[in-house]
């Protein structure tokens, strides 16, 4: 059994591809994450390739779908809101991370809405190579993930 309060939880906002979920949500439950689910997802979260990618894992990742952005945020009460963005300027390995942040990943097809952004009391960032656009979602979220838990982990 997990016990999901030692770390910051991971939200999707609506994520696209079945596939990168599910690995997250793999990478989640081996590592003892939470996962915010916030939809409409671009797939069918029933859909078989998210159920291969997390293979027997998923009940072990916490996950909690929220029907919309709302009802994701209210509740948030007493949690810091971080968002992971190509567009924030601190480095996550410089940023300190509470077991009461919230991290939310973009859509891979683009990213997080401003109102998101707006919203958050932190941006953090995955420094990559001049000229890269982007990492796989469920690459970030691992590299992210790690960092916190090395972070917060006694």
């Amino acid at each position: 059994m997990n016990n999901f309060e030692h770390f910051p939880r991971i939200a999707l906002f609506q994520p696209d591809i079945p596939g990168n979920t599910g690995t997250i949500l793999r990478t989640a439950a081996c590592l003892g994450y939470a996962v915010d689910l916030i939809e409409p997802a671009g797939f069918d979260v029933s859909d078989r390739n998210l159920k291969r990618a997390g293979m027997d894992y998923l009940e072990m990742a916490g996950l909690t779908r929220h029907i919309n952005w709302d009802a994701f945020a209210s509740k948030l009460a007493g949690r810091r809101l971080v968002v992971a963005s190509t567009k924030a300027a601190i480095s996550y390995t410089d940023f300190v991370f509470s077991s009461l942040d919230t991290v939310v990943f973009g859509r891979e097809s683009a990213g997080l809405p401003d109102h998101i952004h707006q919203s958050a009391a932190a941006a953090i960032l995955i420094p990559m190579q001049q000229g890269a656009r982007s990492l796989n979602l469920a690459v970030s979220v691992a590299i992210v993930a790690s960092e916190a838990k090395r972070q917060l982990s006694i």
